[in-house]
């Protein structure tokens, strides 16, 4: 038989802002190396967690006490922009991540904001086919700002 899980979201709060660094930097870490340009989440440090918290907010995901997820967010005009979408390795394929994303989309809701939207790398087509499963549409294709010769999609769901 089957277990499940029992997971709780919670929002974070400015005291949390070093775990939801960690959980970022653990989950993109399998990233090192392997992205060119390599994800700016690298170079992030808890100070700039910490200014992402104030100027919108962040969910934690736990399962008992461990924090097996962390995502990002910040009001944008009309739509809620999440990034630093973070699971661990080790908690990956539970569910933690379309629960977090499902989070969002409440907390958009609460903040009365019609629609979500979000940035991804075309070459990592995992985490795009996870958004699409989502019913997330890419909105455009961006060429990276860092690199431009790499594709940004900007995906948009309307909540």
């Amino acid at each position: 038989m089957k277990s499940t899980i029992r997971l709780i979201i919670r929002l974070a709060r400015a005291e949390d802002a070093a775990l939801v660094h960690r959980l970022t930097q653990q989950a993109f870490e399998e990233y090192r190396g392997q992205l060119e340009p390599p994800s700016s989440a690298h170079d992030e440090t808890e100070a700039v967690v910490v200014a992402a918290l104030v100027r919108g907010g962040a969910l934690l995901a736990f399962i008992g006490d461990t924090a097996v997820g962390a995502a990002r967010f910040v009001a944008e005009g009309e739509h809620l922009y999440i990034g630093r979408i973070a699971v661990p390795p080790n908690w990956r394929g539970k569910g933690i991540a379309m629960a977090l994303m499902s989070a969002l989309e409440q907390q958009a809701r609460e903040l009365g904001l019609p629609a979500i939207e979000l940035g991804v790398r075309e070459s990592l087509p995992s985490n795009v086919r996870l958004y699409e499963k989502l019913n997330y549409t890419v909105l455009r294709r961006e060429q990276h700002p860092r690199n431009r010769d790499f594709i940004s999609l900007r995906m948009r769901k309307e909540i």
